[in-house]
């Protein structure tokens, strides 16, 4: 789940705590899928002694620069979460990466599904280059975007969905930039027009731009909904137009919102904000 906003909150959590600059002086690994491309002994051998010496997003990824030029990648997938630590906390069922810090703290990841993962890579900017410009960044301009999506035929949600296309968009934040761009889910890309385009790129600066005031979007109080590195919930829920709220009046014109299946995700539309065209069928 967690998203552009949700990521760039852990990541300023982090840097706020002040662990730049701080050494890693242990590793345990208790669930070894969660390293990603190599051994784990590996992984905790080249992780050891290391000094961080920055922390930044890149998409949905957390990079954490170390001391020897190896980069540590962090996806934080569907239940992924980072929290701060002391080595006398006691080790929750879920939690299966701990690193202990110079200064004793820990980083300890938790995650439920244990779909996330952490890599040591080399070359980070040959790891990342498939992604997408970031939406937030000068490089993303209506020109690109409409550069990079009016050449596909297909729908615009799967197409928003394409870390390729544009990196760190997930299913809240495409379907809150749609309403907001009056734009349907279903609708082609190659059929938008250069207005159409406008709308949909300033939709999207936006709603993650609300998101990351909001420190990201939590959707419940179960151990799987997104927290901050103080288990302190985002608050963007009070801030969605469309997500989740099937049944309810549009805020823009009254009719309910409608839950559909786009691209086998579930979305949700103002039936009447974001009419069909083209004859697409929902």
């Amino acid at each position: 789940m967690p998203e552009l906003p949700e990521v760039e909150t852990v990541v300023r959590d982090l840097r706020a705590e002040r662990l730049v600059g701080r050494t890693i002086r242990q590793v345990a690994v208790h669930w070894p899928a969660t390293v990603g491309g190599g051994s784990v002994s590996g992984f905790r051998g080249r992780l050891a002694a290391r000094t961080i010496r920055q922390i930044a997003r890149r998409g949905k990824y957390i990079i954490m620069a170390l001391s020897d030029g190896w980069t540590l990648l962090v996806h934080l997938r569907m239940t992924g979460q980072i929290r701060l630590a002391t080595p006398s906390d006691i080790r929750e069922k879920h939690e299966h990466l701990v690193l202990t810090l110079d200064d004793g703290r820990q980083i300890r990841y938790r995650d439920t599904r244990k779909f996330g993962r952490w890599q040591l890579v080399r070359d980070v900017s040959g790891h990342l280059a498939r992604l997408g410009p970031e939406p937030l960044s000068p490089e993303f301009t209506v020109r690109r975007l409409r550069e990079a999506m009016s050449r596909r035929s297909g729908m615009l949600k799967p197409l928003l969905l394409n870390q390729r296309i544009l990196a760190g968009l997930g299913n809240i934040y495409v379907d809150e930039a749609l309403w907001e761009a009056g734009l349907h889910p279903m609708r082609s890309a190659a059929s938008l027009t250069a207005c159409d385009y406008r709308r949909l790129h300033a939709a999207i600066r936006l709603v993650l731009r609300r998101g990351i005031r909001a420190r990201g979007t939590t959707l419940g109080y179960g151990k799987t909904n997104f927290r901050g590195l103080r288990e302190r919930a985002g608050s963007n829920r009070r801030n969605l137009r469309v997500f989740r709220r099937t049944g309810e009046p549009c805020l823009r014109c009254g009719a309910k919102i409608e839950r559909l299946r786009v691209a086998q995700r579930s979305t949700h539309v103002c039936p009447e904000c974001q009419r069909v065209r083209e004859g697409a069928k929902p």
